[in-house]
């Protein structure tokens, strides 16, 4: 292999490297951005409840089951978002799903069963 080849070689594996970087801090930024979300929104919703309390406006133990009702819908939010960002990026930087994954498995079964039924034929 020439020197010029090894080179190219070489370059080509320091933008896989600098790409794989940046995919890392992408997936990062998106997942420290979910988790500082749902906190702050946590922590408002907790001021606000713990008000309403303070006030006499609700109960402890109603406050306190209406937190547990927020945090659920918050975290179930929270994911459907963090996974949908990461979906988009995955699909900004063309990596394949799991599910076209399994359809390439699907295809390569079925014509591999093929191609050994014509193997048996021309036998």
């Amino acid at each position: 292999m020439t020197k010029k080849k090894i080179a190219e070689l070489e370059e080509i594996e320091e933008m896989e490297e600098e790409a794989r970087s940046r995919l890392f801090e992408a997936a990062r930024k998106v997942v420290l951005a979910g988790i500082g979300a749902v906190a702050l929104a946590q922590d408002e919703a907790e001021d606000f409840i713990n008000r309403l309390v303070e006030r006499g406006e609700i109960a402890e133990k109603d406050a306190r089951k209406l937190m547990k009702e927020v945090t659920e819908k918050r975290t179930k939010r929270a994911e459907k978002e963090l996974d949908k960002r990461v979906e988009e990026l995955l699909e900004r930087l063309n990596v394949p799903s799991k599910g076209d994954i399994e359809q390439l498995t699907h295809k390569i079964n079925t014509l591999t069963h093929k191609i050994d039924e014509l193997k048996k034929t021309q036998a």
